[in-house]
């Protein structure tokens, strides 16, 4: 008996061995998954997270390459100050996209929008003779009424934004070019007989850093915009306009109002955005910002916002602006050809869109 009993136990033991190994790699296994399900939980509560983290790492690298490996001035106030002033507008314009990505539309027409804002304000002031007072809100007046047209046919003619937007944008720049006939306003004529569209243009020194008060206007239109976005019914709707429109509408939602609105707002901040880029660059010209449609929409997508939609934050965009400039900054300074600057700001694009994706199933 003892000898048939000795195998039976080896089996069991050996059995009951693999069931104890089998449990220790399931539990390994559930709690890898719990932190990455948490680690996705923390990051979709917290978006803005995602592109502070990108921002400071990215400066860091920059920063250590200038200091240890190839010695350049990166890390200055002056090249510091520099980048922020190169983002403002272009920071100005996401906010704008920023709105209309929240409600899963997009945007090809604020470049044009911007351009023809700008002309509008400087023809009426410089030789027209109209007040700044009344030339720039008649520009950004404009601004909103061609927002109002894409809104219309988005809402109402059920055309997808994308095509919309792709359509006024060769509309408007035809426009553009038939207002303006092709010609600039030379910095001197605005200089001499309206001034105060400079305004934006005005730096502020504080010891080697330079700032322009266009980047402080930014700063506020984002806390304005976050105030609309977070605090108010109309940005409660927006949101859930973007998560869900079936849901919405059943809710008691007047979700076609809400669209147009979203275009029209967009508009008047890409007419605010106008009069601050006739400070930043100090002339207007119909062929500036050219790339000004693209750059909106990676500050956008590399702060976090959802191309499908309902999760986005301000802030995140700002700081998405920031990188870019960061990035394209710190590798012109560095001595990197102008095509890797594209090619990092396309791997930027590509991963932050898969890391949305990764968040979207957080939730599923």
């Amino acid at each position: 008996m003892s000898d048939n009993s000795a195998p039976t136990k080896t089996i069991s033991d050996f059995e009951a061995k693999l069931n104890e190994a089998d449990k220790t790699v399931a539990a390994f296994d559930s709690s890898r998954e719990g932190m990455l399900f948490r680690l996705r939980s923390l990051l979709r509560e917290y978006p803005t997270s995602i592109p502070a983290m990108v921002l400071l790492l990215s400066v860091f690298c920059f920063s250590f390459n200038a200091l240890f490996i190839n010695p350049n001035n990166f890390v200055t106030a002056t090249a510091f100050s520099t980048i922020l002033q190169q983002v403002t507008v272009t920071g100005i314009v996401a906010v704008a996209q920023t709105i209309i990505i929240l409600t899963a539309g997009i945007d090809l027409s604020v470049g044009a929008i911007l351009i023809i804002s700008a002309m509008i304000m400087g023809k009426l002031a410089v030789f027209a003779g109209v007040p700044v007072f009344v030339a720039v809100p008649l520009g950004m007046l404009v601004g909103g009424f061609m927002g109002w047209i894409n809104g219309l046919l988005v809402t109402y003619a059920k055309i997808p934004p994308f095509i919309v937007t792709l359509g006024t944008l060769n509309v408007f720049n035809a426009l553009k070019l038939w207002y303006t006939q092709s010609v600039s306003i030379r910095a001197s004529d605005i200089e001499d007989k309206a001034p105060n569209l400079l305004f934006f243009g005005n730096e502020i020194h504080l010891g080697n850093a330079t700032f322009i008060l266009g980047t402080l206007a930014l700063l506020v239109l984002g806390v304005l915009v976050w105030y609309m976005l977070n605090r108010t019914a109309w940005g409660r709707h927006v949101h859930a306009l973007g998560d869900d429109p079936d849901a919405a509408m059943l809710s008691g939602i007047q979700t076609n109002r809400t669209l147009v609105s979203v275009y029209v707002v967009a508009g008047l901040i890409c007419g605010f955005g106008a009069w601050v880029s006739v400070g930043r660059v100090g002339s207007i010209s119909p062929i500036s910002f050219e790339t000004i449609n693209l750059d909106s929409i990676t500050a956008v997508v590399i702060g976090g916002t959802s191309l499908f939609g309902g999760r986005g934050s301000i802030f995140g965009t700002i700081l998405g602006a920031l990188i870019v400039g960061v990035f394209n900054s710190g590798l012109a300074i560095a001595g990197v050809d102008d095509y890797w600057q594209y090619f990092a700001s396309g791997c930027l694009v590509i991963v932050a869109v898969a890391l949305d994706q990764w968040l979207r199933r957080a939730s599923q």
